[in-house]
């Protein structure tokens, strides 16, 4: 029997939720760890295994037996290597290609203006606030074009569409969010969200949230109904 898999995560990290996402997709059985959390301390103080194997100390950490790794794109890969089906990368080369850069993306270019904007959303006349969410809109109207006929965004279901879920759903709630200009992207993220795995680990986000006393986007009332 293969050493269990402890996941590391937290109930707001958006790269945590992805590979919490990402192991119930694949059906692989995780120890899920929720490292404390408070809305006005964050995460401090930090989880001692997560700031002994991340030198960034962040969520997500996986662990199996002498395996450590961080970062939600390296267990994305780890656990395609782990169980490779149901595949969740395409299995042509070119369009396993798109997909991982589609999921770079996400985080590296569509992200970081909503990292800006958590911290104007008292002030979003600022014009850093008003050039994220126009950054925002842009990138919404380039995945649209991406998406054409397919019901996902690298074709089939990927490691892409986990990515960019968890990423527009952050800035759905920052006051960067879809609108009627894209339509087949507010049905892609229906279907995302009718998926029972990303409905878990999101609707749980959802509930925490609401624990909290944060309002939700109307997508992420319809995950706790």
């Amino acid at each position: 029997m293969s050493e269990p898999i402890r996941l590391y995560s937290g109930p707001l990290s958006m790269f945590g939720a992805k590979t919490e996402i990402a192991a119930l997709e694949k059906g692989l059985a995780v120890d899920l760890v929720m490292v404390p959390f408070d809305m006005a301390k964050l995460y401090q103080p930090k989880h001692p295994e997560v700031q002994r194997i991340n030198p960034k100390a962040q969520v997500p950490v996986l662990v199996q037996g002498d395996v450590e790794i961080f970062d939600s794109t390296q267990i994305f890969e780890y656990f395609e290597d782990l169980k490779p089906e149901p595949a969740l990368w395409p299995k042509v080369p070119g369009s396993r290609a798109k997909a991982r850069l589609l999921e770079l993306r996400s985080d590296e270019v569509f992200f970081p203006p909503i990292v800006r904007l958590m911290g104007l959303q008292d002030r979003l006349d600022d014009p850093a606030a008003v050039a994220a969410q126009g950054a925002s809109a842009r990138y919404y109207e380039e995945m649209e074009r991406q998406l054409g006929i397919s019901e996902f965004l690298a074709g089939a279901f990927s490691y892409a569409d986990i990515a960019f879920y968890m990423a527009q759903l952050f800035a759905a709630r920052m006051s960067a969010p879809m609108t009627d200009a894209t339509p087949k992207l507010i049905a892609w993220r229906a279907r995302m969200s009718s998926r029972p795995a990303v409905r878990q680990v999101a609707g749980a986000m959802a509930r925490f949230l609401l624990s909290q006393g944060r309002p939700l986007p109307d997508f992420m009332k319809e995950l706790v109904t």
